[in-house]
């Protein structure tokens, strides 16, 4: 009996930790993301192209109705979770392919 309850003292003790990991994993990979997006932005190749479209004002209406529905300050919708999961596998994959 002794033996249950310091088994399940150590799993009650362990989740925060775990959660913790995975939330600083994610955070880590949004980091990544981030920061390998701000590069290639900048690479040479992208550049023109990439001043091309700040210029397009369509795109830029079309994008700004996109980044409307990701209101941070809204509650975790289906579609934020679902853009956040995409974000997190892509920078958990840029990651481990340049680590």
């Amino acid at each position: 009996m002794r033996m249950l309850y310091l088994t399940l003292a150590l799993i009650i003790l362990a989740a925060p930790a775990a959660a913790q990991y995975s939330s600083q994993r994610d955070a880590r990979n949004m980091a990544v993301l981030k920061a390998v997006v701000n590069v290639k932005i900048d690479d040479e190749e992208n550049l023109k192209d990439m001043e091309k479209l700040r210029a397009n004002q369509a795109f830029n209406r079309d994008l700004q109705r996109m980044l409307d529905k990701l209101d941070n300050s809204r509650t975790k919708n289906s579609k934020n979770k679902q853009v956040l999961d995409v974000l997190e596998r892509a920078g958990n994959d840029i990651y481990n392919l340049l680590r």
